[in-house]
């Protein structure tokens, strides 16, 4: 059986639900995930996170789940009640072998050229978000995920190499006015830019914007859970950022009581880098997890 990983996306019978897979593996016979899409005979509704809570609540309530090791709410989809498991690598192979493409599969073909021609393999290389399901619009992005971290970091190389030449853009103040407001983080504006231009995990193909976004070997996955235990402040120098770009974000701290800081909130992937100093204080939008134990939960 294929193990479902994160940027996986499931779906199920009853309603034409679309979960997107946030978790490997399974817990109490459940795939974790958050519901994303619904089908219909009119098309995809892309669902925010109130909506999917509200339609499970009222239509589903069997997916409302409570993750104990995590303490966290989530979905939770039996196994048994997929009708269809959706996966990114399958489905990259799938349209760049596909007849006829639309305007953003020919961009996404494109660009994956882009990475193959530079020395990158395909196979390692999936097509999440609304691409994977086929639930995309000429407004929609690109996300794509690497499953090898040496292959990952190659390709932000590669992206930066490709924004010197040209070949790729920036993006532009609308794309980061998008960017910006889907997070709803609490950085400004002008921070968040800073930040995310030095990330090179970001960019715009023919006014397309792309995401490049890494899944680590299931073998590397941290089989630790994190829980909340209340806020800390506190201010240190990060002394490792080797996996600053997994999920979950870690970096290890020079701080005396707390070794490392985690992060789930995808503003803070790739945030720090080896040498920096910076503050942790309390925010009502962005969580970390620190630790020596992985015992304390700090919000930035």
């Amino acid at each position: 059986m294929t193990p479902f990983l994160p940027k996986d996306f499931i779906e199920t019978a009853e309603g034409r639900l679309i979960f997107a897979v946030v978790a490997a593996g399974e817990e109490e016979q459940r795939i974790l995930s958050f519901l994303r899409y619904q089908r219909s005979s009119a098309g995809y509704k892309k669902l925010s996170t109130h909506e999917a809570n509200a339609l499970l609540k009222n239509h589903h309530p069997a997916y409302l789940y409570y993750s104990q090791p995590r303490d966290v709410n989530l979905h939770g989809v039996p196994s048994e009640c997929i009708v269809h498991h959706h996966q990114p690598r399958q489905r990259l192979q799938t349209l760049c072998h596909k007849e006829y493409c639309d305007g953003l599969e020919s961009k996404l073909r494109l660009l994956v050229d882009q990475f193959e021609v530079h020395g990158l393999d395909r196979q390692a290389i999936g097509v999440t978000g609304s691409l994977l399901i086929g639930a995309h619009t000429t407004h929609s992005d690109i996300d794509l995920v690497f499953y090898r971290r040496e292959t990952f970091f190659k390709a932000r190389e590669i992206v930066k190499r490709l924004l010197d030449k040209k070949c790729l853009h920036n993006l532009d103040d609308a794309l980061w006015q998008d960017a910006y407001a889907r997070r709803g983080c609490s950085l400004t504006f002008e921070e968040f830019v800073w930040h995310e231009r030095r990330k090179f995990n970001k960019a715009a193909i023919q006014q397309t914007k792309f995401d490049i976004s890494l899944l680590v070997p299931e073998q590397e996955l941290d089989s630790l859970s994190y829980r909340k235990q209340g806020q800390y402040n506190l201010k240190s120098r990060v002394t490792e950022d080797r996996y600053s770009f997994d999920y979950p974000a870690r970096y290890k701290l020079d701080h005396p009581s707390i070794g490392e800081v985690v992060s789930y909130t995808a503003t803070f992937v790739g945030q720090a880098q080896s040498g920096s100093r910076g503050s942790l204080t309390p925010s009502p939008h962005n969580t970390l997890h620190a630790a020596p134990h992985r015992a304390f939960h700090l919000e930035w």
